[in-house]
């Protein structure tokens, strides 16, 4: 998700009735405490109060908290259709073709894409089956009314729901693995913490406080050492703060298991795990959205906000390996797009959209964000295989 501008003080909205359902399962929690990946999993995901639960007050796009690509222009879709058309086409033309799409948001890039396939590849657009993962029952509603048109081609599932080694075709997540919920972890004393969330006691303030303590799970020292991450070391000053995501490996566990021949495409901004773990990194990656602004509380605004880390893309490629997933390549977004065409797209605005000056130029602005290296063009492409094929993609130059 994009945004510039700095953060500045709001006036907390937080949802009550959310900050009581997390106050409750902390006084049930073993030391008053829960880890700050069960505290974010529940202001994001609460099924009645959580901020994707109500993502009907419109979160996303210009009048909402953040923009993602394809809120800013189909051309994101057009592309990544185009994309998803050669593999079908190395795949064989399998029929049907299953096109996945975890967390389909409010749907737009689901429209973008079932418009482009069927007006431009109707040969692949025939034999499709498009599913979308979305836990979400808010969000399932509103994709419905978005994707009416289609809704003979589209079924809605959760993982559960899908027997293993049945899918042939292509999972796809656009900024997704950014929103799983994460642990946070801290060097204190000189060796790895992690981050709780408890009650605030005093009357000003958020009602949730961070708290530090033992690991919650011995997955954290383990991630760390699998990555060759050595908290301990003197090259990390006391006090490094970071994340750690485990439900993302569980997520790749799960796609590699469902998949019986395809690929993933990931896109998501991230880092490799030297980059991500850099010593000159030392406040982490969290990030909140709040009204196109970002800040670093997570405990204002609980419910009302997003909350965000980066993903670290080492991780998901070094688990793919160990799931069955082959690393194809990987990508900036930016150079995705160009490879794909979305330059030829910018080229002809002046065709496409007339003489409408300022039209012209909003739109000219629209594309380049999706490929700006210092934006949204440098958010991270990574596609992998599963029993497929691994032949040059063109989105891979």
């Amino acid at each position: 998700m994009s945004s510039n501008t700095e953060y500045s003080q709001f006036q907390d909205t937080s949802n009550p009735n959310l900050c009581q359902e997390i106050t409750q399962r902390i006084q049930r929690s073993h030391q008053n405490r829960i880890s700050f990946a069960e505290y974010m999993d529940l202001a994001l995901y609460h099924p009645q109060y959580g901020y994707y639960a109500r993502i009907g007050d419109t979160k996303i796009g210009t009048g909402g908290d953040f923009m993602t690509s394809p809120h800013l222009a189909v051309e994101f879709g057009s592309c990544l259709s185009k994309q998803i058309y050669e593999l079908w086409k190395l795949l064989g033309k399998p029929e049907p073709f299953h096109l996945v799409e975890m967390g389909a948001g409010q749907g737009k890039l689901a429209v973008d894409i079932l418009d482009y396939l069927q007006h431009q590849h109707p040969d692949l657009f025939s034999v499709l089956n498009f599913i979308i993962i979305e836990k979400s029952t808010a969000m399932r509603d509103l994709q419905k009314q978005k994707l009416e048109k289609w809704l003979d081609k589209i079924s809605w599932s959760s993982w559960d729901e899908i027997e293993e080694n049945s899918l042939v075709g292509c999972c796809f997540a656009n900024e997704l693995v950014d929103a799983f919920p994460v642990h946070q972890i801290v060097r204190q004393d000189g060796k790895l913490q992690e981050i709780y969330v408890t009650t605030n006691d005093s009357s000003e303030g958020s009602p949730f406080v961070s708290q530090i303590g033992e690991p919650s799970t011995p997955r954290l020292s383990e991630y760390l050492q699998w990555l060759g991450i050595d908290l301990e070391s003197s090259n990390y000053p006391e006090g490094y703060c970071s994340e750690i995501n485990l439900a993302a490996l569980d997520w790749l566990a799960t796609v590699a298991k469902k998949l019986q021949r395809g690929y993933l495409i990931t896109i998501d901004y991230g880092h490799s795990t030297q980059r991500y773990y850099s010593p000159q990194r030392p406040q982490g990656t969290l990030q909140c959205y709040y009204q196109h602004r970002y800040h670093d509380n997570p405990y204002i605004h609980v419910g009302n906000q997003d909350i965000t880390a980066h993903v670290n893309f080492t991780a998901l490629q070094r688990h793919g390996d160990d799931c069955g997933l082959q690393t194809v390549g990987m990508t900036k977004q930016g150079i995705f797009l160009m490879a794909l065409g979305i330059g030829d797209a910018i080229a002809s605005l002046p065709a496409t959209v007339g003489q409408d000056i300022q039209k012209l130029i909003e739109r000219r602005h629209a594309l380049h964000q999706l490929i700006d290296p210092s934006g949204m063009g440098n958010f991270g492409v990574l596609v992998q295989s599963k029993e497929a094929p691994s032949g040059k993609l063109t989105g891979l130059p």
